[in-house]
């Protein structure tokens, strides 16, 4: 059974860096976008960004949310007093709704490149490293 479920652990640590690869690179997309001037530049960005939100970003969301769950119910028992396991799932959700912001950000950039400054889109980046930093913590730590 130990075997199961480190495959299955591996997998979620597989999917979840993928996911935070994009989560940090989508963003950083909207910065260049935002500072593009020429239709050729918006275009590509818009087609970059939509490659990576939907191809890259949101399946790997998803395969994390997927090994993480199964993870949690094939160790209920033992994560249901885990403190630190709470405050994790708390910051996978607001993550989850700042996948969704990133999607809804996407497709407003289609509209208009320069919906938002890009010193907005330097410091909207910079939010989910918190979380990262965080979640790491708490899951290598356990502080609680």
């Amino acid at each position: 059974m130990a075997d199961y479920f480190n495959w299955i652990k591996a997998a979620h640590i597989i999917s979840m860096v993928c996911w935070f690869a994009a989560i940090f690179y989508l963003p950083r997309l909207f910065v260049y976008h935002a500072m593009s001037d020429d239709s050729i530049s918006h275009e590509r960005f818009a087609i970059m960004e939509r490659k990576l939100y939907r191809g890259i970003m949101t399946p790997s969301m998803i395969a994390t949310w997927i090994f993480g769950l199964w993870m949690l119910g094939l160790g209920w028992d033992v994560y249901k007093t885990q403190g630190w396991l709470h405050v994790k799932l708390l910051l996978v959700v607001l993550l989850s709704g700042y996948h969704g912001a990133c999607g809804f950000y996407r497709k407003k950039l289609i509209d208009n490149p320069h919906y938002k400054s890009h010193k907005f889109w330097r410091w909207f980046n910079e939010v989910p490293v918190f979380a990262l930093v965080i979640i790491v913590i708490l899951v290598v730590v356990k502080p609680f």
